[in-house]
Parts: C-alpha cells; sequence; structure tokens
C-alpha cells in the first residue's frame, strides 16, 4: 500500500506568499502610479490635448515601466521561456485595464459633466485606477507571469526524468 505524502502549502503559506507578492504589485504600481500621474498632468497642460489622450499616453508609460519592474523583480522567478507569448498577454491585459482606467474617466467627463482640472486627476488617478489595478493583478498573476510547476514530489520527478531519458534513447532498429 503506497502512502501520499501533501506536498502542497498549506492555506497560511499560500496567503503569506499571495500577500508578499500583492505587496510587490503594490510598490510596482505605485511606480507606475506616480509616472502616470505625472505623464497625465504634464500631457493636460499641453495644448489642444484633450483629457482621453492624456490618460492614454500617460497610461502606455506606466505600462512600460512596470512592465520592467514585474518582469525584472516581482516575477523574476516565474517561466519566461516564451518572452513573446509574455510581452503579448501583459500589453492586452494592461491595455484592457487602460481602457478601464480611461473609460470611468470619459463617463465622469461625459455623462457625469465632471470638466475640472481635479474632478478629472480623481476620476482617473483614483476610481479608474484602482479598477483597472484590480483587473490587472488577475490578469497578470494569472495568465501573463505563470508560476513554474512545483516539482517537490520524488515520484514525479522521478516519471519526469524517466519520460526525458525514453525520449532521448534511439530507436533500436528492426
Amino acid at each position: 500500500m503506497t502512502s501520499t505524502i501533501e506536498t502542497r502549502p498549506s492555506l497560511v503559506q499560500r496567503l503569506r506568499g499571495l500577500s508578499a507578492e500583492a505587496v510587490g504589485f503594490a510598490v510596482i504600481g505605485g511606480v507606475g502610479f506616480f509616472v502616470n500621474l505625472i505623464v497625465f498632468n504634464v500631457c493636460l497642460r499641453a495644448d489642444g490635448l484633450i483629457n482621453s489622450a492624456a490618460g492614454v499616453i500617460s497610461g502606455a508609460v506606466a505600462i512600460g515601466t512596470n512592465y520592467l519592474g514585474y518582469r525584472f523583480w516581482l516575477y523574476k522567478d516565474r517561466d519566461a521561456a516564451s518572452r513573446k507569448r509574455e510581452i503579448t498577454l501583459f500589453l492586452l491585459f494592461s491595455g484592457i485595464g487602460l481602457l478601464i482606467e480611461n473609460g470611468i474617466l470619459a463617463f465622469s467627463v461625459h455623462v457625469l459633466g465632471y470638466h475640472s482640472h481635479f474632478s478629472q486627476t480623481i476620476a482617473k488617478n483614483v476610481v479608474g485606477l484602482v479598477a483597472g489595478t484590480a483587473f490587472r493583478f488577475v490578469s497578470y498573476r494569472t495568465w501573463v507571469f505563470k508560476a513554474m510547476p512545483e516539482l517537490e514530489d520524488p515520484e514525479v520527478v522521478q516519471e519526469a526524468e524517466l519520460l526525458l531519458a525514453a525520449e532521448e534513447r534511439p530507436a533500436l532498429a528492426t
């Protein structure tokens, strides 16, 4: 009779890991927030630039800044085997988050009639950013920066090694 040893981390261990990840995400997001806020305000002061364009420009600059932080600091130990796939998904989910942010800005300006600089900044950089950030956190950790599979179970490791060895052996000629 074979007994199995549970190698899966406990709920407390998983919550600690998730909270550490959330803190790292918040640090990088904070840097991105300030980049976004500064670029947004610089763009709003430019002659002829509308608020939606300022939001898209500032969001794009912040997205680039954040990618560097996520890839090379927070998720540096995650699978980076397919960088093209990772960047494509990162840009896709970041773009959706950007649409969420700027959709809230557009709604506040065009539907609610908030036209002051202060109200636009609150709509985009507080309400919109919180909603977009929640979406990005779930998307990035679930689909973009996927965790490498854990190979702690000795039986799984042994089976994987046997499969690799079988693939490397040349087929016998008949």
